[in-house]
């Protein structure tokens, strides 16, 4: 095994640098594929898992001198796939926040050693079934609480799109090597947007399932309200609805209606509700806006219905998620040593520390925030009259700069400029509804993806699905090995 201490050095790119891109797609077993197309050329023997693993790891290397996306890496030979796993032998990560027997769970944090994982996570065990190599683990902002993968000590996670730009977060590591080619698919999981902030920022599909849609964290069931859902970043969306659908063989909540595997676009024309700036009263940038409207427009020239929607949210909403944030950062600062012997709270970064120290002073509003964020799901159920799906942002404005979102910056700031962008995907944490992130046709001027977000009623994964695959299918998304 070999950490991020053992990486190459790379080039220091400077704010006012000119654009730089980073790809590692070859000619190699790897190649073009998806996940999907290279589980089946190793399906039908025409490359094998061992050198479907080589190569991904010669580009993951090659990737990371630039990228810094790479926590560990699994210095061991791959298996050859056996019978069962719709993604056999796709090499792939998982995020440092998931246990993975043999390694240790860093959760991006200098506050403490992490120790070596005896075993696998729960929600390991179920990506492990679906058949995929796991080579490593990737990089994510202290215990997932930034929306772009930055450190106040360090090189940041950078977007192979533009290596001056954020990569997002918290799953920012999964994203930059997915998105620069490196691997077809990676895990990633989501507690505010963290997996379809990345997705968007680096041009990927993102899907956040609804809760309980795979199997949860041991954590996550004992809080009040369980934000997280584990899931994938991919590039196609077919990735994304073959991983759910495997993810079902291994383990289905009976709870929810199944998914099953989606391989198109609706047969039927949907109803879809257009949200163009957030409920919480910021307005989108212009590329953003430009982005969802001109998606709106290609839906309806595909037969759906779209018209304006309202999602009345509680005006506190904003305040009280950002209470109940507070409360998850002073949970980990009490409990810190059960990760690591030597966990000291006074080691965390900025951003941890500030969220903290505000809940400290917030934390007799702990059961009317909580009562509150409960009452969401009416707001959100009232949204939905008479719709299928509602088409938004992901985020208020397009990617920034490195250094914008770095926990550094006085908290004060960091809060308010984090307010500004993650504006639209934590209502979806709160509810436990699922939420997709697919890139938009519209770019930068830079040349820097946007993504669109489609959110829907508890269970719909194979609505939201469908309605990416006919984007996908309409124009296919844009490539970063093409530009």
């Amino acid at each position: 095994m070999t950490t991020s201490e053992d990486r190459s050095e790379a080039r220091h790119e400077g704010p006012d640098e000119t654009r730089t891109r980073v790809h590692v797609f070859r000619d190699d077993a790897l190649g073009d594929h998806d996940a999907v197309s290279l589980a089946e050329a190793i399906r039908r023997g025409e490359v094998s898992a061992a050198e479907a693993a080589r190569d991904a790891a010669a580009r993951v290397r090659a990737a990371d001198a630039r990228l810094h996306a790479v926590e560990a890496h699994l210095d061991l030979p791959a298996r050859e796939p056996g019978t069962g796993g719709a993604l056999a032998g796709v090499p792939t990560f998982v995020k440092d926040n998931t246990d993975y027997q043999g390694l240790p769970s860093g959760h991006g944090s200098l506050a403490f050693r992490p120790r070596t994982a005896g075993r696998h996570a729960p929600f390991t065990r179920q990506f492990l079934s679906t058949g995929v190599t796991v080579l490593g683990k990737t990089r994510l902002p202290e215990f997932g609480f930034n929306a772009s993968t930055e450190y106040e000590e360090g090189e940041p996670v950078r977007n192979p799109w533009h290596t001056g730009h954020s990569a997002g977060g918290s799953s920012g590591g999964s994203a930059a090597l997915v998105a620069a080619g490196a691997v077809p698919i990676a895990h990633a999981n989501d507690g505010g947007g963290s997996i379809r902030i990345p997705a968007a920022c680096c041009g990927l599909v993102g899907l956040k399932p609804t809760r309980g849609r795979v199997v949860a964290n041991a954590q996550g069931r004992q809080l009040p309200i369980d934000l997280v859902t584990d899931g994938v970043v991919s590039r196609s969306v077919r990735d994304s609805a073959a991983f759910l659908a495997a993810a079902e063989e291994h383990w289905r909540n009976p709870k929810l209606p199944p998914v099953g595997l989606v391989e198109g676009p609706p047969g039927r024309p949907l109803r879809i509700g257009l949200l163009v700036d957030s409920p919480n009263g910021v307005r989108s940038d212009d590329d953003t806006r430009t982005a969802v409207t001109e998606t709106a427009q290609r839906l309806e020239r595909l037969g759906h219905t779209v018209e304006p929607v309202d999602l009345a949210l509680d005006p506190r909403f904003t305040d009280d998620f950002l209470t109940y944030w507070g409360l998850l950062s002073f949970l980990i600062g009490v409990t810190g040593r059960r990760i690591g012997d030597d966990f000291d709270r006074h080691r965390m970064d900025g951003l941890s520390r500030g969220l903290r120290e505000m809940y400290v002073a917030r934390w007799r509003s702990t059961p009317g925030v909580l009562r509150r964020l409960k009452r969401t799901r009416f707001a959100y159920a009232a949204a939905f009259r008479g719709l299928d799906v509602i088409l938004s942002p992901v985020l208020a404005h397009t990617t920034p700069r490195l250094g914008h979102l770095n926990p550094a910056v006085p908290y004060a700031t960091l809060v308010e400029r984090l307010v500004d962008y993650v504006a639209f995907t934590p209502v979806n944490n709160v509810v436990g509804t699922p939420s997709i992130s697919v890139p938009a046709d519209h770019t930068t001027p830079d040349g820097l993806p946007v993504g669109v977000m489609f959110s829907g009623r508890p269970g719909a994964e194979r609505t939201l699905l469908e309605l990416a695959f006919a984007l996908e299918a309409d124009r296919p998304f844009r490539r970063i090995q093409d530009v």
